[in-house]
């Protein structure tokens, strides 16, 4: 079994990017313990997906496992702005 934290926050772009969002956190594979610092939405998926392929699970080219995974955390960032 795998499990994940993730822990993700915004940090706000200089005036010159003000439509550019930084994300900074870090992802922690639960039972193993192994822990990555992340700068991109992309290296959490990559994280993941280099687990879920160890593990034997095979994903189409078509990259929907990360187009859903950034979704999700998109979604997340649109809730965050709300509070």
């Amino acid at each position: 079994m795998h499990s994940f934290i993730i822990k993700l926050w915004l940090e706000e772009a200089p005036e010159d990017k003000a439509d550019s969002v930084i994300w900074h956190g870090h992802i922690t594979h639960v039972p193993g313990g192994e822990r990555a610092y992340l700068k991109d939405l992309d290296s959490a998926t990559a994280f993941i997906t280099a687990y879920l392929e160890a593990y034997g699970v095979r994903f189409s080219t078509s990259g929907r496992f990360a187009r859903r995974f950034r979704r999700l955390l998109l979604s997340a960032r649109r809730n965050l702005e709300r509070l």
